[in-house]
């Protein structure tokens, strides 16, 4: 079975703002070996459309490698938008969600691919409710923004993790690798 992970850069006081990190080469490189890794990664609207940034980079590289290698990962990779606002997306390699968020990802994780990214804020904590997501990777970067759009403002009850491994940057960084604790109801 396909595991579900939940992949965002955030501040060191929890804000997931895009523009508050620290756009490192070596944090380009680890996400695009991400993407380049998995099968499928999970959009809502407005990650999405933040995420057409990369596209014309495809056709007019930047001449920074890890800048461009990132748009060629992101720009492979299959992506599924889910949104109640978009009628249609014009990425070749996109699509829109067929199905509501539950159903989607349990057909998607039933296949025998690659594991499944969930890159958008409102879809961590959506799939968080859930209790479908398998794993946390939480960048956190040295930064203190002081405003933005807290990752898991909306989630009322405690969920335990369990710590699985860390990867250290250079420029201050850390992705820290959790397991959601799942009790044996939980995971019946």
């Amino acid at each position: 079975m396909r595991k579900l992970i939940a992949a965002m850069n955030m501040t060191l006081d929890g804000f997931c703002d895009h523009t508050s990190g620290i756009p490192d080469e070596a944090i380009h490189q680890h996400y695009a070996d991400l993407l380049n890794q998995s099968g499928t990664a999970l959009y809502g609207r407005i990650t999405y459309q933040l995420m057409e940034y990369w596209r014309p980079i495809l056709e007019n590289p930047t001449g920074n490698k890890f800048m461009d290698e990132f748009a060629v990962a992101i720009d492979r990779i299959p992506k599924i938008v889910f949104s109640h606002t978009l009628k249609n997306v014009d990425w070749k390699s996109a699509k829109l969600a067929h199905h509501g968020l539950k159903e989607e990802v349990l057909a998607l994780k039933q296949q025998t691919d690659k594991d499944i990214l969930v890159c958008s804020p409102s879809l961590i904590v959506a799939l968080t409710e859930l209790n479908l997501i398998d794993e946390y990777q939480l960048c956190i970067h040295p930064v203190i923004a002081g405003k933005g759009l807290p990752l898991f403002k909306n989630i009322h009850e405690k969920i335990m993790l369990k710590l699985i491994k860390t990867k250290t940057f250079d420029f201050g960084g850390i992705i820290l690798y959790y397991e959601p604790k799942r009790s044996a109801k939980a995971q019946s």
